[in-house]
């Protein structure tokens, strides 16, 4: 039995076309049984692969009935013949569901560069439509992982005006993690009846709150896609901007992006420990926002972490690279609680701080003394692994 609960009318399947090697389901489709509301947000990159441009055009439109994706080849700079594959493979899904080629999307995820085995993709996109209903939500986590350790899925059911509702959603990622989202890939499926512009608004205040405030090693990819679908048969009012019901849906959605926000940072490449950066009385939110990530991207911070070494003086460092209004003589910052710097000074707390820092999840807070402003960033410490998982990505 699926752990993670399904929206009405959603079905999912999966199948194994060996895209990179072998051995494990690596192609998945998502489908509604009605034409859904769909909003999505993507890379930042200028460099951007053949499956998000197409998304980026069909989004357009706000409507969309499938997904289909796959894992093993992200079919970026792959050229003409690359969106080609990509057109191929939403034309195949629209004919076998017998949908408006438009209404689905692709998504890929994986080595940059290399041709997409279509002739291993396109018998196995019949099967996938044939199949449907046979998989969950927790079979098409395995399939979109790449260095992943573990599936990421999240449901919650929640009340509109007395109707229940249920949100759903899947992602992968651990490596190649910086904003603005973050090698992302996430699909969220709601039956809430939603209008468009409540479903854009939700979507990207709880991406900015949530996937476009992680980082583990820096590096943006060519391949970050978020795709909500919201085909509102669970029959509630319909939600609209500035209402009640509005704040509740999205205040579910932001928490449940963050909480796979925080799978995405616990499932960095090689990482022990997750790590949260809170930055508050900034002089202003932007201020904040970048003395975390300048503390969350920090190779020196996130090494000593690793060693348990309570090296404060890296993430001061780090506050006064970030270009941020800064007054040392105010700065305090705490590790899990203990004081570890007054006034810009240490508190003498080193060793009793190494301790705290062998705990699996770590918290830095750092106040700043000059404002209101206020971030938080999740990150994860760098290990030897990191550098081997990524030496050897491609072999």
């Amino acid at each position: 039995m699926n752990s993670v609960i399904a929206p009405k009318g959603f079905l999912f399947s999966t199948a194994e076309a060996a895209i990179k090697k072998p051995g494990r389901k690596d192609l998945a489709l998502i489908y509604s049984e009605k034409e859904a509301v769909v909003s999505g947000m993507f890379t930042m990159n200028n460099i951007k692969a053949a499956p998000v441009k197409l998304d980026m055009k069909r989004i357009k439109s706000g409507k969309g009935q499938a997904i289909i994706v796959n894992s093993g080849n992200a079919n970026a700079c792959t050229g003409g013949q690359g969106m080609k594959d990509a057109l191929e493979m939403t034309a195949l899904t629209a004919k076998t569901l017998g949908l408006k080629q438009g209404d689905v999307y692709v998504c890929s995820t994986g080595v940059i560069g290399t041709p997409m085995p279509m002739e291993r993709i396109q018998p196995k996109i019949t099967e996938l439509a044939g199949n449907l209903g046979k998989a969950g939500i927790d079979d098409v986590a395995a399939a979109i992982m790449t260095t992943d350790t573990f599936q990421k899925a999240i449901s919650k059911k929640i009340k509109i005006n007395g109707t229940a509702v249920t949100i759903s959603a899947v992602c992968k990622g651990a490596g190649m993690i910086c904003p603005n989202m973050a090698t992302m890939l996430c699909f969220i499926m709601t039956d809430a009846n939603i209008d468009r512009k409540a479903l854009d608004t939700a979507l990207k205040n709880a991406a900015n709150k949530s996937f476009n405030r992680i980082t583990i090693d820096g590096d943006m990819s060519t391949n970050d896609t978020v795709l909500i679908m919201a085909n509102g048969l669970a029959c509630n009012k319909p939600i609209k901007t500035n209402s009640k019901d509005f704040e509740i849906f999205a205040k579910a959605l932001s928490g449940m992006t963050y909480e796979l926000s925080k799978m995405i940072v616990t499932d960095g490449e090689g990482a022990t420990k997750l790590i949260e950066i809170e930055v508050k009385n900034a002089k202003n939110d932007n201020d904040a926002e970048k003395a975390a990530f300048a503390v969350a991207n920090s190779m020196l911070v996130k090494t000593a972490i690793y060693g348990n070494d309570a090296n404060w003086g890296r993430i001061m460092a780090a506050l006064g690279y970030s270009g941020i209004s800064i007054k040392e003589e105010k700065t305090d910052i705490f590790l899990n609680g203990l004081k570890m710097v007054s006034k810009g000074m240490g508190t003498g707390k080193d060793k009793e701080a190494n301790e705290r820092l062998k705990s699996k999840e770590v918290k830095i807070v750092v106040a700043l003394g000059l404002g209101k402003g206020a971030a938080k960033v999740l990150t994860c410490d760098l290990t030897e692994d990191y550098v081997k998982i990524n030496a050897e990505y491609r072999t």
